[in-house]
């Protein structure tokens, strides 16, 4: 990533020297299809940007990333590409008052998912092309200046091979051999965006009658790949649209500002989506292949809302710079759970908010990497890096807990006096704030202060103490903060005391809403209550904490967890249990025996495949070394159980058949995933389907048991872009020393794989059960990372750093080589710092969690 990277004063220097009128913008991609004659592919990028300068005769840059300069022309004189480019900037002296620039470049196709990413497709031999350019990858596509607070409107043009369509922005039609789009509102680069190929496309349209009598019609389009046109439930990705865009014109109050809204689901995105004005993209994941859980299409209808908010937060308004990432991306996660309970079926959504979006926020707070919701972002690389659980979900928490505090009425009136400000404009954190202490009467500082700007999490505790008579003498809430933030922040909390009913039914018979500020806190109400058997001190999920137990709740839920019968309190009983045992307070086998126990019983299919994954992670990260075989049998066993008794054909039947599979490891347990696949073998109502059947391969490849021959047949029988991507994967999980070897070369000393392949590659070269196999690996890692880092592209060295970094060998001395690698690269990039130590306090989080697991067997 040499001389790619730009710095916060940078962009503010140019922004305070610039302002730019438009772009005109001409891109040939007829060279995406042919031969490539063995060169890699370019295309030709003409842009023309008119802009003032404040300070005539100064100097500045504008930003480009291409192989290669055909012309420069700075107010019509010519200047030499080779004298004013440099690879990634083109230097412009000598600016007079109102300027126009022309760049004509020859541009590069990505196989990495930044930029113009052209994918073939396995199946058709078809070629699909898209852009991606979050934070800083426009540049790539056409000369700007790339930065968010230097809008403009754009005006696109695009030839194209014969027989394709193009889509942008705006509306485009195609005249004489040229698609040709309606100018842009003002908005930011990295938003902008060409999406072309033989795309299957379906469109509808929303209509609506405005509060001044006047009709908003709105063009609907939603496309994919030819190949997934068979999968592709266009009418429910419409139907959530028009829900999320009649629920957001009645609580903005604006009516929404770019004229159409096309919906691209698209190949080997890095991204769950982007969200383009008009051109929104997604992941083609989204897309289900097979049978799936209402989980599956619930997270989806979540990210339509959320990337449908940004049209208002984020494109209508965006931030000056990435520092405020959050006046986004925190709006939007919020916003997406809202919407979707509010106007769509799933109306339990904030259950899944509670227990996996915050599971998110919970861990990134706690790496030592965590920082203020407002954070500070010195360049790019700090930017890309930034698009965390931190910015995303402890920022909707907050905002949720906001909510609270202020009250609903007054937080949507403060976003429509936000809106109707700042329109196509660009904002900091005290834009927002000014206008919610005007609607909610509060002063905003403080609450920022103590939300927005400081990082980490608050643990609640309640502390119940009995009269004679057995009711509650006193019940107070003890907040810690930790001592690497020693930040104790006022929280609005709901207290919830639960008891059995005489038929056994865990329930709620008391409920108090406080403000918990300070180090304790009594909620003087709840004197005289009968005695509790739970205690949950965040109940109905208000603020943004670690919940704790009292000694008589934790017995409690040891023994009834199972009788709770609301489903959010359960389910952040499940986020409580789960953060003990991350924070070595609870053995891992304790984790996995209340779910082997009480997982059965679980309502929200969310929740169930949430503790799927906890339970795996508890099993292969925090339990004692010496125990993981007890374990693996263990939930093996409760898994087939749990499949057996399952309801014929229903989701949790889906749900425990994949976790079966993961966790199978017994030769009964291969020799069954392997009877599903031939058919030898059923489970009355389930439909072993395509990707059933690579969830099986995966499993059987793994442990050896499907080769290279059979998950070739596999693909054979499954020859499409989803097939090959699965068939990467199992061929790498395979436990053979050779295997290994090649996957390692594949990722880490080449850059033929594309970012799909690379990332396919990774998740079946590390597996919990081949700890001794890729051991060697561990030395290896340290002594290319920094290479990586300097030679691949962002996206590409952050999978690489992340995902092989050796965690599986999860003993001291890989704590210490990471320590000694941190020490002897002090000078590295700060981003690639950023990532070992992140993995380095998971791996010191497992050997703690381990030590605690291996100090309950001995009790």
């Amino acid at each position: 990533m040499p001389g790619e990277n730009l710095t916060r004063d940078e962009a503010r220097e140019r922004a305070a020297l610039l302002s730019v009128d438009g772009y005109e913008v001409a891109l040939d991609l007829r060279s995406a299809v042919g031969d490539g004659n063995g060169e890699p592919r370019t295309f030709r990028s003409v842009t023309t940007i008119r802009f003032r300068c404040n300070e005539p005769g100064a100097s500045t840059f504008a930003d480009l990333v291409a192989p290669s300069v055909t012309s420069v022309t700075l107010n019509g004189k010519d200047l030499d590409p080779g004298e004013v480019f440099d690879g990634t900037r083109i230097a412009l002296e000598d600016l007079a008052a109102e300027n126009e620039l022309t760049v004509d470049a020859q541009c590069a196709y990505s196989r990495t998912g930044e930029g113009m990413h052209r994918f073939v497709d396995p199946e058709d031999g078809e070629v699909y092309l898209y852009t991606q350019y979050e934070p800083a990858d426009a540049r790539r596509v056409f000369t700007n200046f790339e930065q968010p607070d230097l809008k403009a409107p754009y005006r696109f043009e695009v030839q194209a091979p014969e027989g394709w369509t193009v889509w942008s922005n705006g509306a485009g039609e195609l005249t004489d051999g040229v698609w040709r789009f309606a100018e842009t509102k003002p908005i930011s680069t990295y938003i902008t965006c060409v999406v072309a190929g033989p795309y299957h496309y379906v469109t509808d349209s929303y209509e609506r009658i405005l509060e001044d009598g006047t009709k908003l019609e709105i063009p609907l389009g939603a496309m994919c790949r030819k190949g997934l046109a068979p999968h592709f439930d266009a009418d429910d990705v419409f139907l959530v649209t028009k829900q999320g865009l009649d629920f957001f014109h009645e609580h903005f109050d604006y009516p929404y500002p770019f004229g159409k809204y096309d919906q691209a689901f698209v190949p080997e995105y890095n991204l769950g989506a982007m969200e383009n004005p008009g051109m929104v993209t997604f992941r083609e994941e989204y897309i289900f292949r097979g049978k799936v859980t209402q989980a599956s299409y619930e997270a989806r209808a979540n990210v339509i809302l959320h990337e449908m908010a940004h049209m208002w937060f984020g494109d209508l308004v965006t931030m000056v710079w990435w520092d405020d990432l959050w006046l986004k991306e925190s709006f939007a996660d919020f916003m997406g759970t809202f919407a979707n309970v509010g106007a769509t079926r799933f109306t339990d959504a904030w259950i899944t908010f509670a227990n996996r979006r915050k599971a998110w926020a919970y861990r990134a707070d706690q790496l030592p990497s965590t920082h203020p919701i407002t954070a500070d972002i010195r360049d790019l690389q700090d930017a890309k890096l930034n698009f965390d659980g931190i910015t995303y979900a402890k920022g909707a928490s907050v905002l949720k807990q906001l909510v609270a505090y202020v009250g609903q009425d007054a937080f949507l009136e403060g976003a429509r006096r936000y809106f109707k400000r700042n329109a196509y404009g660009n904002t900091r954190l005290g834009d927002l704030l000014s206008v919610l202490a005007e609607t909610s009467g509060r002063d905003m500082s403080a609450w920022a202060r103590s939300w927005l700007q400081t990082a980490g999490v608050n643990s609640l505790t309640p502390q119940v103490l009995l009269d004679a008579e057995g009711r509650v003498a006193e019940l107070a809430v003890v907040q810690v903060a930790p001592e690497s933030h020693p930040e104790e922040r006022p929280h609005r909390v709901a207290v919830g005391l639960y008891r059995r009913t005489p038929e056994g039914a865990l329930e709620r018979y008391a409920r108090v809403e406080t403000d918990v500020e300070g180090p304790r806190t009594v909620v003087a109400e709840l004197a005289g209550a009968e005695a509790p058997e739970l205690v949950l001190v965040n109940d109905d999920d208000l603020t943004y904490c670690k919940i704790r137990f009292d000694e008589t709740s934790l017995a409690t839920l040891r023994e009834h967890l199972g009788a709770l019968t609301d489903p959010l309190a359960r389910a952040l009983c499940w986020s409580a249990l789960w953060n003990l045992t991350r924070d070595a307070l609870l053995p891992a086998r304790d984790f996995v025996d209340l779910v082997l126990r009480f997982a059965g019983r679980e309502s929200d299919i969310g929740v169930l495949q949430m503790l799927h994954a906890w339970a795996d992670s508890a099993l292969v990260h925090y339990a004692a070394p010496e125990w993981r075989a007890t374990g693996e049998e263990l939930l093996a066993e409760g898994a087939l159980r749990e499949l057996q008794a399952a309801e014929p054909g229903s989701e949790h039947q889906l749900a425990w058949a994949r976790f079966f599979a993961t966790v199978a490891a017994g030769e009964t347990d291969l020799a069954l995933l392997k009877g599903l696949l031939d058919g030898t073998e059923t489970v009355e109502g389930l439909d072993v389907d395509q990707e059933l059947r690579w969830a099986f391969l995966d499993a059987l490849a793994a442990q050896g048991v499907a080769d290279e021959s059979a998950l070739a047949a596999e693909l054979a029988r499954d020859d499409t872009a989803s097939g090959k991507r699965h068939q990467v994967r199992c061929l790498a999980a395979r436990p053979s020393a050779a295997v290994k070897a090649q996957a390692w070369a594949q990722v880490v000393e080449s850059d033929a794989l594309s970012n799909a392949l690379v990332e396919a590659t990774i998740a079946g070269f590390d597996r919990p059960s081949q700890r001794e196999l890729t051991a060697p690996y561990a030395e290896k890692y340290f002594a290319a990372i920094e290479r990586v880092w300097q030679e691949r592209s962002i996206q590409i060295g952050m999978d690489v750093v992340r995902g092989l970094f050796p965690g599986f060998q999860d003993r001291q001395e890989t704590l210490d080589a990471t320590d000694a690698w941190l020490a002897a690269h002090a000078d590295a990039a700060p981003a690639l710092r950023r990532l070992v130590l992140e993995a380095r306090d998971d791996l010191a989080r497992s050997l703690r969690a381990q030590a605690c697991d291996t100090a309950a067997a001995g009790a």
